[in-house]
């Protein structure tokens, strides 16, 4: 190998090196010394000997210092791949929000369970980083979907989540829990459904598995303390808010103007003329739209509800935010302005929201918090969409 190719192979493999151990480094996870071996054995092949002493000695001096401490060899890492072993493994760990663990014995897997302030989680999912991240990721989503209301609300009964380690394991727990309806959940691609007040997932990847508990978790939150159901547009789109999220120090901030996917949805639709009017887009819901057959209108769907609500709470610095808090206010005590015959079918949870429902309520209760003027407020709207997706750029 001449000199110049040494000298790429070189810092390449220092470039793929190095940024595992800022990986580790920055989701504060302690560094797996046998994983990271495999790594270095392949480096070791190419010459770079004395290379690799630094890298090992820079990985343990950047580990030492993060105030973490805990290193796993390969003894250790047998240790944790059984769920006593990762029970005693999370309960070493200073983790936030997370109170206890314990084993969780199932039909499924090796199982874990986790709980916090607000939820128990079981889980067959024994992924060391994983485990240290969800106390923190389930509590901060806690506080945003509190941070919809004007007021914070409590519940003494914590929420209810499954994680399983794949879709199999997924698929049976469904087949027993949700009965004569586990056909209708199984038709799920890649993602997670509430029933019964729980959340059932399995894992899609860290970043997407944490996107799709966000997500579900809203329908779960406001599924235990409104008294009214929501229409489509605005449950969907207010989940739709919590699918982003950065880790802080063990919790996390969600960030709506990351979520990059539906913003690249939202983009596509506007660039291919498929805009859903505003009066339609509060009227529909997901079903009908799935029902159409057409993925385009779907994906118009969900990025334009998503924009919409972030439209009402940051437009024009936040001028219809208070009106936006006191919708959903009033959707939580049950003061929405309808007939004693709709106010039945909007609190009864076992009654199917119809189409002809959200097509009455959801264009209603927009215009009751909001105005009746839809064409001024759908070209602010518009111009609203256009602004959010300037700067995202699509794959050709």
């Amino acid at each position: 190998m001449n000199t110049g190719r040494r000298v790429k192979t070189y810092l390449l493999w220092m470039v793929l090196l190095l940024q595992e151990l800022f990986y580790v480094y920055f989701s504060t996870e302690p560094l797996l010394i046998s994983f990271v071996f495999k790594k270095i054995t392949v480096m070791v092949s190419l010459g770079f000997k004395q290379l690799l002493f630094l890298l090992l000695w820079g990985a343990v001096f950047l580990t030492g210092c993060s105030g973490q401490g805990n290193f796993l060899g390969d003894r250790d890492a047998d240790e944790i791949s059984t769920s006593a072993g990762m029970v005693e493994h999370l309960r070493k760990q200073n983790i936030p929000a997370l109170e206890s663990a314990d084993v969780w014995n199932n039909v499924y897997g090796p199982g874990i369970e986790l709980e916090t302030r607000h939820y128990q989680i079981y889980s067959t999912l024994i992924e060391p980083l994983m485990l240290r991240l969800l106390p923190g990721f389930v509590e901060s989503a806690f506080r945003e979907y509190n941070d919809q209301l004007f007021r914070p609300l409590e519940t003494e009964n914590r929420f209810t989540i499954y994680l399983f380690a794949d879709r199999q394991q997924w698929e049976d727990f469904t087949d027993e829990f949700t009965g004569s309806r586990t056909q209708v959940y199984k038709k799920i691609k890649a993602g997670s459904y509430c029933f019964k007040g729980a959340c059932v997932a399995y894992n899609i990847g860290r970043e997407r598995t944490f996107s799709v508990l966000g997500h579900e978790g809203w329908h779960q939150f406001n599924g235990r303390f409104f008294e009214f159901r929501l229409p489509s547009w605005l449950d969907e789109g207010i989940a739709m808010l919590f699918e982003a999220s950065r880790s802080e120090g063990g919790m996390f901030r969600f960030e709506p103007g990351r979520n990059l996917y539906r913003l690249g949805d939202l983009k596509n639709t506007i660039l291919n003329d498929r805009m859903i009017p505003l009066e339609k887009l509060l009227g529909m819901n997901p079903g009908e739209a799935l029902m159409s057959d057409d993925e385009q209108e779907v994906r118009a769907f969900y990025s334009q509800v998503y924009a919409l609500v972030r439209f009402l709470r940051e437009e024009g610095y936040g001028k219809r935010l208070t009106s936006y808090h006191q919708m959903l206010q009033d959707g939580l005590n049950g003061n929405w302005p309808l007939s004693n015959s709709e106010k039945k079918i909007a609190s009864n949870r076992n009654i199917t929201l119809t189409t002809g429902w959200n097509k009455k309520i959801g264009p209603r209760l927009f215009k009751e918090y909001f105005g009746n003027d839809l064409n001024a407020i759908e070209n602010e709207y518009q111009r609203f969409c256009r602004k959010i997706v300037y700067h995202i750029k699509l794959k050709r």
